[in-house]
């Protein structure tokens, strides 16, 4: 499959770049042969592979939720820079 420089300016337009001559040749170059390697990929017989979201089986990698003790209010804003009565004191960002 041969793609056109044509096509290339227009997929270069697309993506708000300014490509030059020689960018133009190579980007032409690679996309063809990408477009080539699928074309490729095409011609498998896949009717027997089952559909699947991944190539490797997953397995959830988070850990489970316990209820542990955590820092009391105190300690939270024992380092706070600013803090009013039992809240942490920030600086505003609002304009009024």
């Amino acid at each position: 499959m041969k793609i056109s420089y044509e096509e290339v300016e227009h997929v270069g337009r697309l993506a708000r770049l300014a490509l030059s001559e020689e960018e133009r040749e190579r980007m032409r170059a690679q996309l063809d042969a990408i477009l080539t390697y699928i074309d490729k990929l095409n011609e498998l017989d896949t009717s027997q592979v089952e559909p699947t979201s991944h190539v490797i089986p997953m397995t959830n990698v988070f850990r489970e939720d316990k209820v542990r003790p955590s820092l009391s209010q105190e300690q939270a804003l024992a380092n706070a820079p600013d803090r009013q009565e039992a809240l942490f004191r920030v600086p505003r960002i609002l304009e009024e």
